[in-house]
């Protein structure tokens, strides 16, 4: 039976980009899961790829059809924005491992869907300093920057990512992402050791 790891963290830990880097190894045999967003496509991104951008119809009908795994929303300054995995096929436990993007609540409910012991939390820390330049940085690319939602995510990250929650929701493996490299040969062997 196969495990799904799920890559957590604050904003701007480089959760994207250990993802991104973790699936093109060919050494480790993970299978992405795409869940889906009713926030906007941000520059960069492709439909299907890193989300499937849909609207609130869509996610009310996936609804009402029970095809929810899981599911968040947060109150941002453009709106609500929704993110859920959808029962929609992409996950077969008996043959292959998946790899999520998610958060505590993501990994929450998973492992309530699937099983705790089927559910493995990637846990990535970056010093508060150097995530906020990665944000800016990356909010400064986008053609219509969303500095104040920027900040509303970096403060609410001390919230949502407290000791207290990581503790409840006994996250044990917990990564340093100063080197992207190193932080993904020390995820790829503990993914081994499953």
């Amino acid at each position: 039976m196969g495990n799904i790891y799920i890559i957590m963290g604050k904003s701007a830990t480089g959760k994207d980009t250990i993802y991104k880097k973790l699936l093109s190894r060919e050494d480790i045999d993970l299978k992405k899961v795409v869940m889906y967003t009713t926030r906007p496509i941000r520059k960069g991104e492709k439909e299907g790829v890193e989300y499937h951008f849909v609207d609130e119809d869509k996610l009310n009908k996936l609804k009402k059809r029970g095809k929810i795994i899981e599911h968040r929303s947060y109150d941002t300054i453009h709106g609500k924005w929704h993110y859920f995995t959808a029962d929609d096929g992409q996950i077969n436990l008996d043959n292959n491992d998946y790899l999520m993007i998610g958060t505590l609540e993501t990994y929450d409910q998973i492992r309530k869907h699937f099983g705790q012991d089927r559910v493995v939390a990637i846990y990535l820390e970056v010093e508060d300093g150097l995530r906020l330049e990665r944000a800016l940085r990356r909010e400064q690319n986008q053609e219509e920057p969303k500095y104040a939602e920027l900040c509303r995510r970096f403060l609410a990250d001390e919230k949502d990512f407290s000791e207290d929650n990581i503790a409840k929701y006994k996250i044990f493996n917990r990564y340093q992402n100063e080197d992207v490299d190193a932080c993904i040969n020390e995820i790829v062997r503990s993914i081994r050791n499953y």
